[in-house]
This record gives structure tokens, sequence and C-alpha cells, in this order.
């Protein structure tokens, strides 16, 4: 499977999370508003869309760390192997499985 198509499943995954994932886009929003309320000018849309960047973001970091571990023990020196690329894809789909019923339930 070409890279790319890794690459759009794992945004994908990260975007569904961080628009559907309830728990994770509360917390975010809440310590937004406190830790930064002047930076997106008190507005409650641009704070939930920022909280929701917020969730995206961390999903797909934290999808790809169990991938960058396999790579450090594997020895892969530039390029991504593709086993470390399913490895973050999976690591990603699983993160978001809390939101997958909501995104089924609502729809894009």
């Amino acid at each position: 499977m070409d890279r790319q198509y890794y690459y759009i499943a794992i945004a994908f995954f990260g975007m569904i999370n961080g628009l559907f994932n309830q728990l994770w886009l509360l917390f975010a929003l809440i310590h937004v508003q406190i830790l930064a309320p002047a930076l997106l000018f008190g507005s409650v849309p641009l704070t939930l869309m920022f909280s929701s960047l917020m969730v995206s973001t961390a999903t797909i970091i934290l999808g790809g760390i169990p991938a960058a571990i396999y790579e450090r023990f594997a020895g892969a020196e530039e390029d991504s192997t593709e086993a470390s690329l399913w490895i973050w894809l999976a690591g990603t789909a699983l993160l978001t499985l809390p939101a997958i019923g909501n995104f089924l339930q609502i729809g894009l």
C-alpha cells in the first residue's frame, strides 16, 4: 500500500477522535478556557475548535509512540517501514475507538 494512504487514514482517525470524543474534548476545552482565555478572544466556538485540534494532534502523537519505539528497536534509519506505519495506524485507531460510536451515530 502506498505511504500516502497510511497518512490519510492516520489523519482521518485523528480528526474523528478530535471531533467526536466527548471526554477528551471536554478535558481540553476546560483547560484551554482556563489557561488561554485571551488567546482566542474569549470566544467559545474558537476555543472548541482549538480544543478539537489539540485532541486530534494528541491522538496522532500518542498513536505514533509505539511505532517510534518499534523503529528504534528494529533499527530503521531514515524512512518508516510498512510495519511501523501499520503500528501507527493501529495505535491511532485504538485511541479513536471511544469516538467511533458518536461518529456513526452523528455522521459527517
